[in-house]
């Protein structure tokens, strides 16, 4: 799917298409919009380039090292986005290509940064002039929703530290699979977090000539090192957390396994007596004496509760 959009009175407003985009729509367009682009489409945009449009494997493949660099056809930006779906955060590479009058993002699936800045443009609140400012908006975007993200990382972690901490009925290996689906996002988004350091270096280093751009370009590396700091929190936190759970883990079986020796000791000399008199000797006395039976029976009642007593003084039960 093909999405147009074209800069008037510096707003960023999307070309309504009614059927088959032209090449003609397409070259007056100053942002393309390509999401998961079929054989048509890619076609389409090739017109545009010198070289073949990259697909999403030629894009995954790439070294990190060379995701960011400069052509004939403009100055490429292979950048890492956070998704969600099933329950769990992902990355999905997006790949820029930012001409003079142009700027065209294919990706692979639908992104919450595209489909909030669509909802803004719509209402008219995206404004720029031109499209490496439009660029620098997305990238802008993008560090909001890892914020964004990253808060609501840290409200999940409350919520799961109150329910090892606090509350005694909490299931902890639930809290533990809750864990560790948080360290897992936090991971992803400390990764993207890093991919947008890299693209927004590159960027200083080829639009020198842009003074605004570069001003807002170095405060959105200031943003990243902030956040990119709390992602460390967060981790730290995460492992307290884990250790914690763990703990109280390994505390719930050591207190069965203490129930059930306690039990062991105080049943073993009742079952001592019972064996004695079980092995059916002829020479016993005790089987012949009237009081035989109830004098086993007590014995073995006072063999139970002696070590009973004794643990309960001690303070192990």
């Amino acid at each position: 799917m093909l999405r147009l959009y074209k800069i008037a009175q510096g707003l960023i407003k999307e070309i309504p298409v009614e059927g088959e985009i032209s090449a003609a729509q397409l070259r007056e367009a100053d942002w393309i919009d390509a999401l998961e682009p079929d054989d048509d489409e890619r076609a389409l945009l090739g017109t545009l380039f010198s070289d073949e449009v990259p697909d999403v494997d030629e894009v995954e493949e790439i070294e990190a090292s060379a995701r960011c660099f400069t052509d004939q056809d403009g100055l490429h930006v292979h950048s890492l986005f956070l998704g969600y779906s099933e329950g769990r955060h992902h990355t999905v590479s997006v790949a820029f290509i930012l001409q003079e009058d142009r700027l065209v993002a294919i990706r692979d699936g639908e992104l919450s940064d595209f489909r909030l800045l669509r909802m803004r443009a719509r209402r008219g609140q995206i404004s720029c002039k031109t499209p490496r400012e439009l660029l620098i908006t997305l990238m802008e975007q993008k560090v909001e929703n890892h914020a964004d993200n990253l808060e609501d990382i840290h409200r999940e972690l409350e919520r799961v530290s109150h329910l090892v901490l606090e509350d005694e009925a909490a299931d902890l290996e639930d809290c533990i699979s809750q864990l560790a689906r948080l360290e897992d996002s936090n991971g992803k988004i400390r990764l993207c977090l890093m991919d947008t350091q890299r693209d927004i270096s590159f960027l200083l280093r080829n639009l020198r000539e842009a003074t605004e751009s570069r001003e807002t370009l170095y405060e959105i590396l200031r943003d990243l090192e902030t956040l990119m700091s709390h992602t460390t929190f967060l981790f730290d936190k995460i492992n307290f957390l884990m250790d914690s759970t763990q703990g109280f883990i390994n505390i719930q079986q050591a207190q069965i396994i203490k129930t059930f020796s306690i039990a062991a000791v105080v049943f073993l000399p009742p079952t001592l007596v019972a064996s004695i008199y079980g092995m059916n000797f002829h020479v016993m006395p005790e089987l012949d004496w009237e009081f035989g039976y109830p004098m086993a029976i007590g014995l073995m009642v006072a063999a139970g509760m002696a070590p009973y007593f004794y643990f309960k003084r001690k303070g192990w039960l």
